[in-house]
């Protein structure tokens, strides 16, 4: 029997965390590893707890779940974090991503797509092929551009691979970039890995950042 993937959640308001709590517990393969109710707590939990998935809200007193974001993420072994918002009136949901964020997680989602964004960013994916995450991270990326748009490193990826992110920032799976390119899924997971090494991204919430900020995805 695989072991449980364990979650820290963290939100500043008990009724959420009660209610993420509840709708976990009947469920084999996830477990509540610990609760943080601020940013600051969450960090120190996530250090001392180990957990696999970090449920993190956006708006809390102190220390905000983007800042908590980045620390929890940093260094080897880091856990992963799904962003936990409200979608209308969250502004920071982008930042976070930039943060080290591998999704998101809206507050009435339904159970199964709550444990389902748990699993995939646990697996070391990144959720981001869901409507909802494609419109959050398109609203976010269509802010007024700067002066100059980074490279992130672009110098190093061939045309194809320019392709291949290029689908990738408009939320296309391996399959549909495949069915796309008109080449085999194997082969656009293999660009899509390289892409990762070349631009030193974690997942593909990294690689849609950078489709956007370098104007591949308009």
């Amino acid at each position: 029997m695989n072991q449980a993937i364990r979650v820290l959640l963290v939100d500043d308001q008990p009724l959420v965390r009660a209610g993420l709590r509840v709708l976990m517990a009947d469920t084999p393969d996830i477990e509540v590893a610990g609760e943080a109710g601020t940013g600051t707590e969450a960090v120190a939990l996530a250090r001392e707890l180990g957990p696999d998935v970090v449920v993190m809200d956006v708006r809390m007193p102190g220390m905000d779940g983007i800042e908590a974001t980045r620390i929890v993420t940093a260094g080897p072994g880091a856990p992963r974090v799904l962003v936990l918002t409200t979608f209308d009136d969250d502004e920071y949901v982008y930042g976070a991503l930039r943060s080290g964020a591998s999704g998101f997680l809206v507050k009435d989602m339904a159970l199964d797509d709550i444990l389902a964004a748990i699993r995939v960013v646990a697996s070391g994916d990144a959720l981001i092929a869901p409507g909802v995450t494609r419109r959050l991270i398109e609203e976010f990326a269509a802010r007024p551009e700067p002066a100059r748009r980074p490279s992130h490193g672009l110098d190093a990826v061939t045309e194809r691979e320019r392709e291949v992110l290029t689908l990738v920032g408009r939320g296309l799976s391996n399959g549909e970039i495949a069915e796309r390119l008109h080449i085999s899924t194997a082969t656009a997971k293999a660009h899509v890995a390289r892409l990762f090494t070349k631009l030193n991204a974690r997942d593909r919430v990294q690689l849609v950042i950078v489709a956007y900020e370098t104007g591949l995805v308009p």
